[in-house]
């Protein structure tokens, strides 16, 4: 993997970088889900960069470790490895959003913007698990910037929290995609429910759907939640989100 440092509002954080062929393009946020930057992530953004884009996935948990302390060392598709796994990494996620992430938005937005070969012009944000909060939140920090923001199988975008990504989506301006998980804890249908009237209250163009039958974390191929239908519908509908808005 590619990696780079990003000053990040406490100290440096690792972030991937993935290049199109030509080597530029505009610009893409990939906010990670809670099990961290490694191979899965990397091939992740490897697929979105070969549309014609240039793909920065930031080591978010920074604070917790670099890639190498924050990645999994087992096969989370392994019986009880994923839950294993997240007995850990629970309690990072929760520590995350207990800090306040603008400088670390800000950041990851500087850092996007300088990199070779990102164009002038809008960028756009996509994020897994925890990592559709943040694309959410940045779009809605950032509204000059992002015209287009995608969450898949998210969790708590919809809250009771003052803080919930739902309550500022008045001052975003991007076009939103949301694919959730079916039968999600996390983001149940009532959550669905009250995102949407926040979007459309917002006047914003979105998509917010629940894919049938997917699980929570179906976009990951390297754990027991991947389904492929999931994961395929959520790449295509990327892809047209991008294609439509950035270009």
């Amino acid at each position: 993997m590619e990696l780079i440092s990003v000053t990040a509002g406490d100290g440096p954080a690792e972030a991937h970088v993935a290049r199109p062929s030509s080597g530029s393009g505009p610009g893409v946020l990939h906010f990670i889900d809670a099990i961290g930057v490694r191979p899965q992530i990397a091939s992740m953004a490897e697929r979105i960069a070969s549309w014609g884009y240039v793909v920065l996935s930031p080591n978010v948990l920074y604070r917790n470790g670099s890639v190498e302390d924050v990645r999994p060392h087992v096969d989370l598709r392994a019986e009880g490895a994923r839950d294993a796994f997240f007995a850990q990494a629970m309690p990072r996620v929760r520590g995350l959003f207990a800090q306040d992430l603008s400088t670390d938005l800000d950041a990851y937005r500087d850092a996007l913007r300088g990199l070779d070969g990102v164009s002038d012009g809008p960028i756009g944000a996509v994020g897994y698990c925890m990592g559709a909060r943040l694309a959410t939140l940045f779009a809605c920090r950032h509204p000059q910037d992002v015209a287009a923001a995608a969450g898949f199988h998210g969790g708590g975008l919809a809250t009771d929290d003052p803080g919930s990504p739902h309550r500022q989506l008045s001052t975003a301006r991007a076009e939103f995609v949301y694919g959730h998980a079916d039968n999600d804890g996390s983001m149940p249908p009532e959550a669905v429910a009250t995102l949407g009237e926040a979007l459309a209250s917002a006047g914003l163009t979105a998509s917010n759907e629940i894919y049938p039958d997917a699980p929570h974390g179906y976009t990951m191929a390297d754990t027991s939640m991947y389904q492929e239908a999931g994961a395929e519908r959520a790449f295509s509908e990327l892809e047209a989100l991008f294609a439509r808005t950035l270009r």
